[in-house]
């Protein structure tokens, strides 16, 4: 898991939201609301198709705009197996932490790829990739 991951408010322009994730060197970002809770989860992908290639205004869209969806998530106390089951069930490729109702880091595929055998790997990718 990658520790203290860093939101952008749901009212945060995509533009602001594109600017934090180059910062931070990440392909994703949370979206929190006011109440400090994880509203949705934007990519750098959301931005490209569903604001740059539609023709819209990063600058003026706001990110809350493109978190929707139910957004799926583990409790800080989950292990492992329970990660996996999320994020395969899912098909997602990051996964929030959540510890007391707050955002407290971030599981991507890179964390799993470092902790997981090769079989284990194998096997997220097969079931979230689809790879034959």
């Amino acid at each position: 898991m990658h520790a203290g991951a860093e939101c952008v408010g749901e009212s945060d322009s995509l533009l602001t939201a594109a600017q934090k994730m180059r910062d931070l060197g990440v392909g994703s970002i949370p979206v929190c609301g006011a109440d400090d809770r994880l509203h949705g989860i934007i990519t750098d992908r959301d931005i490209t198709i569903r604001c740059v290639a539609e023709g819209r205004d990063p600058a003026t869209m706001r990110a809350v705009d493109l978190a929707q969806g139910e957004v799926f998530w583990v409790d800080a106390a989950s292990g492992i197996n329970e990660v996996l089951r999320e994020m395969e069930t899912h098909q997602v490729k990051r996964l929030p932490v959540i510890e007391d109702h707050r955002l407290v880091g971030m599981i991507s595929e890179a964390d799993l790829a470092r902790h997981l055998s090769e079989d284990q790997l194998a096997e997220f990718v097969e079931k979230v990739y689809g790879a034959a």
